[in-house]
């Protein structure tokens, strides 16, 4: 969680009680510190640390935007200034997250010292009017569990906006010229959602294979790890080829300051190195630089969102759907030739020759089973959207490359979504339910959020705190 930095904008009203309003700021902070959040707060902008007149907010967003904070967090300590909130989103530009502690029962004498509910209510209005996207988090105690997930998930849909925003993607070679299905719209991503490409022909990438073998030690560092981790298979030749490849890639990446690539992996790498690159994707996506296959440029968007939401290093996995499973009704197989990172197998890859190729350098192994979420980012006719579900892993026939047989709740409709579009056969996976977490940052990024199960009733009750 501290990778990301949240402006802490505790907020009042004049009408209500001040001194209460600073009593619930400190505790609030507290509770931030305790639960380890980055945060950058007001108490130099005035004597009681508290938005609420125009003169501070402007120094508050100085302030914020000179620490780039990654979201807004408006703390309603008592009715609070409700424009004063709108005003400093919109200026900031970033998630934004509304929340107020519980009111107390009114004294003996009916007196009220806060009305934060009441307040809420209207600062949504007036965020509405600014246009202004926003998180609620539920009117509860700072002690409540839901305080804690609510801030957490949070912090989570900062880290998949911010990450989002800032995608460069290493395009390595064009797309097959088979694969129709993966085109992608250059320009548009570029004037949609800022998305990069940097594109880069076959022979930039072979000869930096070269270089990397010629330079040795980071591709005796690699062999290495692949002798620990994976079973191999191939040929000393080809084992230095699948090292070269992995370091290659890792540089080209630092080069042109991307965050993943899209690699044109067959056929004509194969003609240059005699490998397949599935095994050096491999080592790449372990290490948290997503790489996928078929210049899939759509899938190395979601593969970003989706290890993004997770906040704890947890890896995705980039796959075809592609078969019914033979025995359960709503079973599939999600498969890929072995680009999965080493963390998601279920025991030690091999490192072998993939399914329908006759060069070395994929990998074989049955990914882990448990919940999946499993998402497409995808779009065409200018409209874009990210398809979301969750699935199971599942018991099923062995295949080679990386597999993961899956069960989801109905098949058909889930065939359906893809085939109606604008998804394809790919998507990215990973174990974990961060559903909630990319159905709430679609409306700050500015996708339509595309369920293949009918659970965004379910989805918005978890957000309400439910």
């Amino acid at each position: 969680m501290s990778k990301i930095k949240l402006g802490y904008a505790p907020t009042r009203r004049s009408i209500f009680s001040a001194p209460d309003a600073v009593k619930y700021r400190g505790l609030t902070k507290k509770r931030l510190e305790e639960l380890g959040v980055s945060f950058v707060d007001i108490d130099d902008i005035n004597e009681e640390g508290l938005l609420y007149n125009e003169d501070d907010r402007l120094k508050i967003v100085e302030k914020f935007k000179k620490e780039k904070v990654d979201g807004l967090f408006l703390p309603h300590c008592n009715f609070g200034t409700e424009y004063e909130c709108a005003r400093l989103a919109k200026d900031l530009n970033v998630p934004v997250l509304l929340w107020g502690p519980l009111d107390e029962r009114p004294d003996e004498n009916g007196v009220r010292l806060r009305d934060t509910q009441c307040g809420l209510f209207a600062t949504g209005k007036v965020l509405r009017r600014f246009r202004v996207p926003f998180t609620y988090m539920t009117n509860c105690r700072l002690n409540d569990p839901v305080f804690e997930r609510g801030v957490r998930d949070f912090l989570a849909v900062c880290n998949v906006v911010k990450t989002f925003r800032h995608i460069r993607i290493l395009q390595i070679g064009p797309r097959p010229y088979d694969f129709w299905s993966t085109m992608c719209n250059e320009g548009e991503l570029l004037e949609k959602f800022n998305i990069q490409l940097a594109p880069i022909p076959l022979p930039e990438l072979t000869a930096e294979v070269a270089q990397a073998k010629k330079d040795g030690t980071e591709v005796q560092e690699t062999i290495q790890y692949i002798r620990e981790h994976m079973t191999v298979k191939v040929k000393e030749s080809e084992l230095e080829n699948v090292a070269g490849l992995a370091v290659a890639m890792r540089r080209l990446i630092k080069k042109y300051h991307c965050n993943a690539g899209a690699i044109q992996c067959w056929n004509a790498l194969q003609a240059e190195l005699g490998i397949m690159p599935c095994a050096a994707n491999a080592l790449l996506n372990e290490q948290g630089i997503p790489i996928v296959c078929e210049t899939d440029i759509h899938g190395a968007v979601t593969a970003l969102m989706v290890e993004a939401a997770t906040l704890d290093g947890t890896r995705s996995f980039f796959a075809d759907w592609t078969i019914r499973h033979p025995d359960i009704p709503n079973g599939e197989l999600l498969q890929h030739c072995g680009p999965w990172p080493l963390s998601v197998a279920k025991e030690k890859p091999a490192l072998t020759y993939p399914l329908a190729f006759d060069y070395p350098g994929s990998l074989t192994a049955e990914a882990k089973h448990g919940e999946v979420t499993l998402a497409r980012f995808d779009g065409d006719n200018g409209e874009y959207s990210l398809l979301l579900g969750n699935a199971k892993g599942v018991d099923g026939p062995t295949c080679m490359g990386t597999y993961l047989w899956i069960e989801v709740e109905n098949i058909k409709r889930l065939e359906a979504k893809i085939v109606e579009g604008p998804y394809i056969h790919h998507c990215v996976g990973i174990h974990k339910n961060v559903v909630p977490i990319l159905y709430e940052a679609c409306k700050y990024i500015g996708i339509k959020p595309d369920f293949y199960d009918p659970i965004e009733e379910d989805v918005k009750a978890y957000l309400r705190g439910e």
